[in-house]
């Protein structure tokens, strides 16, 4: 009895892909890989997308190791709060953003009177958009492998005077080497595909903010046969994501 609809969510989720697929300019496609607008999107996607995740690592291995590690009140309504971009539409997580970095925002405002720095619709915009969308990815797979991670390796270094900073560098890194890198790979797929947000606060430029879904919306109106083009590269990229993570998935 199970057979039926399970056949049937299989057959939703995988025909829009094949499609897509199908429906590929595929004689074309090397030519349209090839034009302006397509590369410097893919350039501006590839490098926003990267920084992002460099943030994310920076910011999101310390909180990880926060939630994991330190208990103090409030921890519980802490980690609702990373995930909240979990769920949150994107354009919601782009108006906040607006609302705190915008020229008038909480913060923008004094980002702007002070050094003079405005982040709405810049490349650094893209980047603040897309580590809001992604941190949570990472922060939640480091966390996971933090309390994997077996306690007594930690502890044997501290009993050899290790100090803290010397045991999170040399053993807790090592240990959960495999969750960051997971984290950090899910991170940059996240960001990659990023559009909500980014078009909300940094929105659809050119050269300075237009990224490959931007850049997919756009070419939809006017070029359907190159916003196929960039779906295909999209996908091409998700896969190679799930390739990466397959042991991942097929050990939990």
């Amino acid at each position: 009895m199970l057979v039926l609809p399970a056949l049937v969510g299989l057959a939703f989720l995988v025909l829009p892909l094949v499609g897509l697929l199908v429906r590929a300019p595929w004689s074309t496609l090397g030519t349209r890989l090839a034009e302006p607008q397509v590369l410097e999107a893919l350039r501006l996607s590839l490098l926003t997308a990267t920084v992002a995740t460099g943030v994310c690592l920076v910011l999101g291995v310390p909180l990880a190791w926060l939630l994991a590690r330190v208990p103090f009140p409030g921890a519980r309504l802490v980690r609702a709060l990373v995930t909240v971009p979990l769920v949150l539409p994107p354009v919601v997580g782009g108006v906040a953003l607006l609302l705190v970095l915008g020229r008038r925002g909480l913060v923008g405002q004094w980002l702007d009177e002070a050094f003079g720095i405005t982040l709405p619709f810049t490349t650094a915009g893209v980047v603040l958009a897309e580590t809001f969308v992604a941190m949570p990815f990472l922060v939640i797979s480091v966390e996971g492998a933090l309390r994997a991670a077996d306690l007594r390796y930690e502890e044997a270094a501290a009993t050899l005077g290790a100090t803290r900073w010397t045991t999170f560098r040399r053993v807790t890194l090592p240990l959960v080497a495999p969750g960051v890198l997971a984290g950090a790979i899910l991170c940059w797929a996240r960001a990659l595909g990023e559009f909500g947000a980014t078009i909300t606060f940094a929105g659809n430029f050119p050269g300075r903010t237009q990224t490959m879904p931007l850049a997919v919306y756009l070419a939809l109106e006017t070029d359907p046969q190159a916003a196929i083009v960039l779906s295909l590269v999209l996908l091409a990229v998700s896969v190679l994501v799930l390739a990466a993570l397959r042991d991942r998935w097929v050990n939990a």
